[in-house]
């Protein structure tokens, strides 16, 4: 088994590429070793220590390490985990993934709600992906145009998120949504 390893904008985030689909669809982040106990990989790789988070995409995964550490340190044993897990056909994941509730919108703003949603899908998560991290809607506020963000894998935390969630994903949602007046990240 061969695994890529690409960096990210992010300097504190790898973006590792088994050559496999991890996810059908979706993706799922870990924050701490808490959470990780959904997830044999990611429990492998929260004992490995100096790690912050883990996220899986569809075809890659990434891993924040902690400020204090060095990929120099960190990269070997990350790839050994991963191998690792592949190789001894454990399941990414533990039970049934857990889905987050969403706000029902209706009439226009559903419509408004709908083409938000389609654009991130078709255009912009396919790019952000490519970087390691993912973007998913949060909520939209009719009376304000504002819409509400989660940035997620490298993106989360990223020196230059700000500057890609202003620039590129508010001007394009803007442009193709003409109610959408301004782009914030949700905590």
């Amino acid at each position: 088994m061969f695994i890529q390893t690409e960096a990210t904008p992010n300097p504190a985030v790898l973006k590792f590429l088994p050559g496999r689909e991890l996810m059908a669809s979706g993706t799922r982040e870990f924050h701490d070793e808490g959470e990780a106990a959904d997830s044999p990989l990611a429990e492998a790789l929260f004992e490995l220590g100096g790690i912050k988070r883990v996220f899986f995409g569809q075809e890659f995964l990434t891993v924040t390490k902690a400020e204090d550490r060095d990929w120099v340190h960190l990269k070997a044993p990350i790839l050994a985990a991963i191998m690792d897990h592949f190789t001894d056909g454990r399941p990414l994941l533990r039970g049934a993934a857990v889905s987050e509730d969403e706000e029902v919108y209706e009439g226009d703003t559903a419509q408004v709600v709908a083409e938000i949603k389609d654009l991130l899908d078709s255009r912009i998560r396919p790019a952000v992906a490519q970087d390691g991290g993912d973007i998913l809607f949060a909520r939209f506020e009719p009376a304000t145009g504002v819409v509400w963000l989660h940035m997620r894998g490298a993106c989360a935390g990223c020196p230059s998120s700000a500057a890609t969630l202003k620039a590129g994903v508010e001007n394009m949602l803007k442009h193709y949504v003409p109610e959408v007046t301004r782009v914030e990240q949700a905590l």
